[in-house]
């Protein structure tokens, strides 16, 4: 549940509810019981800093391996074709 910050409009001072994001808007102070309650904007409790929060990093995380064709299956095929091409060659 996300923590809440508001600031009264009669007295300005300020606390901090924790709420549902479904429940309705605190209204009353608590310091001086006045229906003037507003919500602020804050700043989160968190950054995404750092590697790991880039599309581009979880691209390939769901696709198996194997499907990938390795170098050893490509090196393996170019010189057999090319010992056969030079020895046609002489």
């Amino acid at each position: 549940m996300p923590i809440y910050e508001y600031q009264c409009q009669a007295c300005r001072a300020t606390c901090e509810k924790l709420q549902k994001m479904s429940d309705s808007p605190a209204i009353d102070c608590e310091a001086c019981g006045k229906p003037e309650l507003e919500r602020l904007i804050s700043m989160p409790g968190f950054r995404l800093k750092g590697t790991g929060w880039y599309e581009t990093d979880f691209k390939n995380s769901g696709k198996p391996a194997a499907n990938k064709p390795t170098e050893a299956t490509s090196n393996t095929d170019t010189p057999s074709s090319s010992s056969t091409d030079s020895n046609k060659s002489e």
